[in-house]
């Protein structure tokens, strides 16, 4: 699972259209429905912290886990404008490990589709089963085989700011379900001058049958499968499923 190193400086501004603020609000919306309006919140696969913030904002104590320590480091500076209490830990997610038990784990952005494999998956939900509450709630989004046979497939997405600009080439291996994008970067520096850095990341495609096995095998119990950019039933071209499963106490 790489971790972010250039892309780590321009990851806010390419991600500028992804409606956290929408997303946020939808997982405040459940926790509150679920009777958790405060306490301890896990932010699994935070990155630069933007849902963290969002999330701290709703009043929630929020300690994010990330594997990028320049992610973290973006972070970090948003915390300190913000003056939100965050705990910021540098940590693989497939071996995370916390101080104590939390009330809800959220993870965003398709953070477990960088989990390539099975058992690595199945690791990351039984941690997560370890550290949530008696009933806690865990909720996460990922994409589909959909999105990345359909939407991504063989493209390239290319987009050139002032500030910076990437290609990203994108592969998806249909037989494996992985998908493998190439990302070209140049990053203006203070100088006016360009520095070009490049990047591959992987991640996997899983169907709703496997992840719900798994959430089930770690102790879960799957609450609700929705489409996260309609918030309604899936379909056969949702993009981005919405997950929440709730800890089920053990005997």
């Amino acid at each position: 699972m790489d971790a972010y190193t250039g892309f780590a400086e321009v990851y806010d501004l390419f991600m500028d259209e992804v409606p956290y603020r929408e997303w946020a609000d939808r997982i405040v919306e459940e926790l509150r429905t679920c009777g958790i309006e405060e306490g301890l919140v896990l932010d699994l696969g935070c990155g630069t912290g933007s849902m963290t913030e969002l999330l701290a904002e709703a009043g929630y104590d929020m300690i994010g886990v990330d594997a990028s320590e320049e992610m973290l480091e973006l972070a970090d500076e948003k915390k300190r404008k913000s003056g939100h209490d965050i705990l910021y830990l540098l940590q693989d997610m497939r071996e995370f490990e916390l101080y104590g038990t939390v009330r809800a784990i959220v993870s965003a952005c398709d953070s477990l589709n960088y989990i390539i494999e099975e058992q690595d998956l199945r690791r990351v939900f039984e941690l997560a089963h370890n550290y949530l509450d008696p009933d806690g709630i865990f909720l996460f989004d990922m994409n589909t085989p959909y999105k990345y046979e359909k939407v991504l497939a063989e493209n390239v997405i290319a987009e050139n700011r002032e500030e910076g600009s990437f290609i990203w080439e994108n592969y998806y291996d249909s037989e494996e379900r992985i998908n493998e994008y190439d990302l070209t970067l140049y990053i203006r520096e203070e100088d006016g001058r360009y520095s070009r850095y490049e990047e591959t990341h992987f991640q996997k495609a899983y169907d709703i049958m496997t992840v719900t096995g798994l959430l089930e095998e770690a102790g879960f119990r799957v609450e609700k499968l929705l489409d996260a950019e309609t918030g309604e039933a899936l379909r056969t071209e949702t993009e981005r499923i919405f997950v929440m499963a709730m800890a089920e106490k053990q005997e």
